[in-house]
């Protein structure tokens, strides 16, 4: 196999704490009992760290109350609110394990996870409540606790108000506390076990590299069910005495309002949500001068696109790089020292390969290849799934991300692709993302999307979905931006076709569901034969 070539982040600058989760939150709230803590932009209701002090301990001791025990695992049901974390870090406390899940499933995809990891409790919205009765119908010893009142279901109010003890010593920090799903844009949705250590761990990691200043204000959009909207908005937020001010939903008009209102200063986003601070009209419409910083990750970002917002912002703005097995984040891009288009240096105590995919053995530096990554903000494996664990986990604790990408001479890290997604053109490997940062770069697309399409001669070919803006001159013309992309292109890079259409397929995190768009094609195609 060779020599290891091993990239490491600086050390960690403190120990961490031997905490649970929600101790190590608690702990921080004490420090600040007068400030705000959480706000719902929604609706206005806030919390001071005290209160967020004093509800976690309540909330544990309803929990408790209500049947749940150490190792019991609790389904979050429901769009961002205050309530969500106060709930989660309850049921932690309690020695719960919380399992998010996202608010727009349907029945069929909430009843599959609630299954997968046997939760015995699940928390909603009153919105959410009758699909969540229909996914549990073919399910026992489920519980409903809802933010409202309806029969059969537990009112978190009322939860809330037990004047029982706080159960204690129910959460050691290596037992599991977060049981988040992956994805599943390459596959089912498997549940990612992460430890309180390793939470914990990932918080102390980022805010070692990302500092949260006093009066700092985060904007919580992202789905709390995923992990960068868990790990790097509201846990880093709140471990570090930020204003974090939650929203239930995207909307381009309160999403603004919200920043311009609440004074935002720090902006956690997806790639979708850059395409609009980059091009929307409505932007120019709202002071977002209070913008320090506007932060990327889920999925890579070009470099053109990177750039936009922060000239259109006047703010530092920066790609990291982290997936649900890392707890939240492994790389980001230092203040003051933003590479554009990368997804920055790896955190303190990470380390990192790249490795041919093939042979297993690592490559010489600057050479693209698959990223493995080691540190104590690794999962545990996949819950009850040990066949997948081994696939992705070493012995020695490397994690293949099954992203491929390459570190510059400075230690920062771009990301080329993703390795299931690689296009084989005639024995050539074609990644997607390069393809999508050039189109990205033509005037007239908005949004790209390359797939694979089947080909007897080539094996694939390389096919572009785009998002167009109508030009004057023309050039938003398919057959335009074609020929556009050709003059850059090797020739086994070529694009078969590019194809106009009205909008990417995306999952929630911002990730191109290619499977979606390669059935779309399939079909395309077949419509074609047809009509031949």
């Amino acid at each position: 196999m060779g020599a290891r070539t091993v990239i490491e982040g600086p050390a960690l600058a403190a120990a961490v704490p031997p905490l649970n989760l929600p101790d190590f939150i608690r702990a921080g709230a004490r420090q600040r009992p007068g400030q705000v803590a959480l706000l719902d932009g929604d609706t206005g209701v806030q919390l001071t760290y005290g209160e967020l002090d004093h509800a976690i301990g309540r909330c544990a001791a309803g929990w408790a109350a209500c049947g749940l025990r150490p190792g019991d695992v609790l389904l979050m049901f429901a769009p961002n609110s205050p309530d969500w974390p106060v709930a989660a870090f309850g049921a932690m406390a309690a020695g719960g394990v919380v399992s998010g899940a996202n608010p727009g499933y349907g029945a069929a995809d909430l009843a599959r996870q609630l299954r997968d990891c046997g939760a015995r409790f699940v928390f909603t919205a009153p919105v959410l409540l009758a699909t969540v009765r229909e996914a549990v119908a073919g399910i026992d010893d489920v519980r409903i606790v809802l933010t409202g009142d309806a029969a059969g279901c537990i009112g978190f109010a009322g939860l809330l108000a037990c004047d029982d003890a706080e159960p204690a010593g129910c959460a050691a920090p290596d037992a599991l506390a977060a049981l988040p799903y992956s994805s599943g844009t390459t596959g089912m949705p498997k549940g990612v076990m992460l430890s309180h250590r390793a939470l914990v761990t990932n918080i102390r990691q980022y805010t070692q590299v990302w500092p949260t200043p006093a009066g700092a204000v985060m904007l919580a959009f992202l789905p709390m069910f995923h992990i960068t909207g868990f790990t790097i908005v509201t846990l880093c937020g709140l471990a570090t005495g930020a204003k974090v001010v939650t929203l239930g939903r995207f909307e381009p008009a309160s999403f603004l309002q919200a920043i311009a209102t609440h004074r935002v200063s720090y902006l956690s986003t997806v790639p979708p949500v850059m395409q609009f601070l980059a091009l929307h009209p409505l932007v120019d419409a709202h002071d977002l001068s209070s913008l320090e910083m506007v932060g990327c990750g889920a999925a890579p970002l070009g470099e053109a696109l990177e750039r936009k917002v922060a000239g259109r912002l006047e703010c530092q703005v920066g790609q990291g790089f982290g997936m649900t097995e890392s707890s939240g984040c492994i790389t980001v891009n230092p203040p003051r020292r933003v590479r554009p288009g990368s997804s920055g240096c790896l955190l303190p105590g990470t380390q990192a390969r790249v490795v041919d995919p093939a042979s297993g053995a690592d490559l010489p530096p600057g050479t693209p290849g698959e990223l493995w990554f080691r540190g104590p903000q690794a999962f545990t494996g996949y819950w009850r799934q040990p066949a997948a664990t081994q696939e992705t986990l070493t012995a020695d604790g490397w994690v293949r991300t099954g992203d491929l990408g390459v570190f510059d001479a400075d230690g920062y890290l771009s990301i080329t692709g993703r390795l299931k997604e690689l296009i084989k053109v005639k024995g050539f490997q074609v990644a997607p993302a390069e393809l999508e940062a050039l189109l990205a770069g033509h005037p007239a697309v908005v949004d790209a999307a390359v797939i694979g399409r089947p080909d007897e001669r080539a094996g694939e070919l390389p096919v572009a979905y785009v998002v167009t803006r109508t030009l004057d001159d023309g050039s938003h013309a398919p057959e335009r931006i074609q020929a556009w992309a050709g003059q850059h292109l090797a020739d086994y890079k070529q694009l078969a076709e590019v194809v106009a259409c009205a909008a990417i397929p995306k999952s929630a995190a911002g990730k191109i569901l290619r499977q979606t768009l390669r059935a779309q094609d399939a079909q395309r195609m077949a419509q074609k034969d047809v009509r031949a």
